[in-house]
């Protein structure tokens, strides 16, 4: 699956592929968000097995999306 991420104050969004599902990445979100002391971290494991860090009280938005083939050529075209 495929994670886009808004930051604040940045004008271009991350993306990432990951192997956890949109529930799994939403659980840990919203567990950032609410941390009791307020300095909570989102934590995304990559698809290549690295780890990205995002202060959650600076992400604007998360999109997600699943893994789709692409099409190539001639076969786009209706």
């Amino acid at each position: 699956m495929d994670v886009k991420i808004g930051i604040q104050s940045v004008p271009r969004e991350l993306v990432y592929e990951t192997e956890s599902t949109a529930e799994e990445v939403e659980r840990e979100l919203t567990a950032a968000i609410t941390a009791k002391d307020g300095n909570g971290v989102f934590t995304l494991n990559t698809q290549k097995g690295g780890r990205v860090l995002i202060p959650a009280e600076k992400i604007a938005y998360l999109e997600f999306s699943t893994d789709q083939a692409r099409r190539v050529g001639f076969g786009n075209i209706v």
